[in-house]
């Protein structure tokens, strides 16, 4: 199944109005948006909503963390599961949910036997070049402090952003084969998604700013006015 890219990532994470019947609403006008402006977008709903989200949407969904069936314990949610449910990728790692390299490895294998895309955080170009060897499908590139903060490195350090992409698009070697850069934390406008694409990135994604927004479906539609290419 897979992700396309460019691409635009709404996260719901566990905020409030975003489970259950309340998380509908919002995923019909993320999807009215993406119809009506050609932008691709994806969301990641609130774990227990993965299924009959599913059954509701042509969205993209992506799980917000899962692991191997057999790393899986009483309260983890296996990459079997999610892929039963019909999600198209999943959070393998991230800056709220952190984990080692190695124990990655296992992971990524196993979301590509089943078809889903393995996003992988890293938080500096030093782990991405390790994480590089493990193959996943997308690294996600965040600093920890930039989370729900005005102040990401999309405003005040996009060189940075730019050196990230130079690092993974030097690993490619000319075999097409480098997985995409996803880069978020502080991504709060519509200004602040055309700045980070102009770094020359795959995608980005916002969750309290777009769950926040005052009101959502003009927040929305500036984001998809700064996203590049179309639906094919």
């Amino acid at each position: 199944m897979g992700l396309s890219y460019p691409l635009f990532l709404v996260n719901f994470k566990s905020y409030r109005g975003t489970a259950g019947e309340d998380a509908l609403p919002f995923l019909e006008t993320i999807e009215r948006v993406s119809r009506e402006t050609g932008t691709r977008f994806a969301v990641a709903p609130q774990l227990p909503d993965l299924r009959w989200l599913a059954d509701r949407t042509d969205l993209p969904l992506v799980a917000q963390t899962a692991l191997p069936r057999e790393r899986a314990g009483m309260g983890d949610v296996s990459l079997e599961s999610v892929a039963d449910a019909g999600v198209a990728g999943a959070f393998l790692s991230h800056p709220e949910r952190t984990v080692g390299l190695e124990a990655l490895r296992p992971a990524i294998d196993r979301c590509r036997e089943l078809d889903l895309e393995s996003i992988v955080w890293v938080p500096d170009r030093e782990t991405a070049r390790a994480a590089l060897a493990l193959e996943p499908d997308c690294l996600l590139f965040e600093r920890p402090a930039d989370i729900a903060s005005t102040e990401g490195m999309v405003r005040t350090d996009p060189e940075r952003i730019e050196r990230f992409v130079e690092t993974v698009l030097a690993a490619d070697s000319g075999t097409g084969k480098r997985p995409h850069v996803f880069v978020g934390g502080g991504v709060r406008t519509g200004e602040d998604v055309a700045r980070v694409f102009a770094c020359g990135v795959d995608a980005t994604g916002a969750a309290s700013a777009a769950v926040e927004a005052d009101d959502r479906e003009t927040w929305l539609r500036a984001v998809a006015d700064a996203v590049p290419g179309s639906l094919e």
